[in-house]
């Protein structure tokens, strides 16, 4: 049973203890979507009695935490990019943890190396090609967007959306920042059209001819491939398929959904046992299905639609590393006014 409640101007889904089990408390925010996350902390509940408070927002979370300060109500917080997560560690705002089951789980590559933030799930930062416009091997490393055979042939969202800062932190931590600037400056010369709209529109993009490759977070095209709301992005992902980056290299790069401790957290104990319970074979696999994302933990299936677009070598460089190159990233995207296209 579900009791909804109204804290500060978010609304938080109680999910309530099965008789019989020891009392419990969670207070979390959530930058995830309810759909995806309610069915996983219900199961949490049934499992533990242990209830969760859920403030969804899609931003603000670290301002809400500021001013609330000794006063604020969260015991964690679940993100959908390793630049959130960062905020969090820079603003001092997160407790460390040290979990024997969260190190077994979550490879080291996406957890923070003091415990103050855990990897939960990947989404791989894609190309989304035509099928009938790109033949294989056209296009196989990040540095082949910047190639000038791709000139008028790439939609991409804002360079300064979170995914792309992401993604251009991660060429930066490889590269340095002048490779990177060059890179960056090549690929928005081969842009099709200004940089708009968001991951789904990209496909629309290649759809409707205006290019020919998108960059996308992977699980879009599972959403977009299975929806029976809206049909016509069922045409989209008809004429597209994936193509990971830098298979003979560095590896596909990859960014994360995590989550944290907040510090002084009042009910730190249980909040710690949700995060164990979103690492574990259970709520892995639900993220798997309902979302379309790469669980983290070894061997739990991945959903058959993203099993069919074949295995990939990720890029194993830390996200902690990663995330210290985002405000120059973002730096970068003004520098070379990307987002004013080509």
């Amino acid at each position: 049973m579900r009791n909804l409640l109204i804290f500060a101007v978010a609304s938080i889904v109680m999910l309530s203890a099965p008789a019989g089990l020891a009392a419990g408390e969670v207070n979390l925010y959530s930058y995830r979507q309810p759909f995806l996350i309610e069915p996983i902390l219900a199961e949490f509940t049934r499992r533990t009695g242990i209830e969760v408070n859920v403030v969804f927002a899609r931003k603000g979370m670290i301002e809400k935490i500021k001013s609330a300060g000794a006063n604020n109500p969260a015991d964690a917080i679940l993100t959908v990019d390793i630049g959130r997560l960062d905020a969090l560690r820079e603003a001092d705002l997160l407790e460390p943890v040290d979990s024997a089951v969260l190190n077994a789980n979550i490879p080291a590559n996406f957890r923070h190396p003091d415990g103050l933030w855990f990897g939960l799930t990947t989404r791989a930062r894609v190309a989304l090609v035509s099928k009938d416009r790109v033949t294989p091997g056209e296009l196989k490393t990040l540095a082949d967007l910047a190639d000038p055979k791709m000139q008028g042939r790439i939609c991409m969202r804002s360079g300064k959306h979170v995914y792309n800062i992401g993604l251009i932190a991660a060429v930066i931590a490889h590269d340095g920042e002048v490779v990177a600037e060059q890179w960056l400056r090549g690929v928005k010369r081969n842009l099709a059209r200004k940089p708009q709209g968001n991951d789904r529109a990209q496909a629309k993009g290649i759809y409707e001819g205006v290019c020919d490759v998108a960059l996308t977070n992977h699980y879009y095209l599972g959403k977009m491939a299975t929806n029976e709301q809206k049909p016509e992005q069922k045409r989209w992902a008809n004429v597209v398929r994936v193509q990971f980056f830098d298979q003979n290299g560095r590896g596909q790069h990859v960014n994360i959904s995590g989550a944290g401790i907040i510090k002084n957290a009042s009910n730190k104990a249980d909040a710690v046992k949700l995060i164990e319970f979103l690492a574990s074979d259970t709520a892995q696999s639900m993220y798997a299905s309902l979302n379309f994302e790469y669980p983290v933990k070894s061997g739990v299936k991945t959903h058959p639609l993203v099993e069919s677009w074949g295995s990939f070598k990720i890029d194993t460089l830390d996200l902690e590393e990663i995330a210290r190159h985002r405000d120059a990233a973002s730096r970068l995207v003004d520098k070379v006014r990307f987002d004013f296209g080509s």
